[in-house]
């Protein structure tokens, strides 16, 4: 039980810094949320190539795994591994293949959200 509430610890304060980067980047600059969305998914792509990030997903679990990070890790483990198998192919089959199950669950429940919940116009 100890060991669970230590993970758990660990997930949540990596996890939360990485949400408080975030917060800190829209509050202080003029980065928009998309251009920080494509630096954690780009960031996790150079943790991974530095050898970083496997340690840390070790270390925190699902809170370095679960957020744009992760995401940015799985695409560069899944090239290594494609380019290993099948060579320079390897470079724009492997990202897909690793993150298939991930791109296919956002995909199905966001049909299904569009499907049973109406959504209401932004007002300005």
């Amino acid at each position: 039980m100890q060991d669970l509430i230590l993970d758990c610890v660990k997930a949540f304060l990596v996890g939360g810094a990485f949400c408080v980067i975030a917060q800190l980047l829209i509050d202080l600059t003029a980065i928009t949320p998309a251009r920080i969305l494509v630096l954690y998914v780009c960031s996790g792509v150079f943790l991974s190539a530095v050898g970083l990030f496997e340690p840390l997903r070790r270390f925190a679990g699902c809170g370095a795994s679960v957020p744009l990070v992760g995401f940015g890790g799985l695409i560069a483990r899944g090239v290594r591994e494609a380019i290993q198998k099948d060579g320079v192919m390897g470079i724009l089959s492997g990202p897909l293949t690793a993150s298939a199950a991930g791109i296919a669950a956002a995909l199905t429940f966001g049909f299904l959200a569009a499907v049973f919940f109406k959504g209401k116009p932004k007002k300005l």
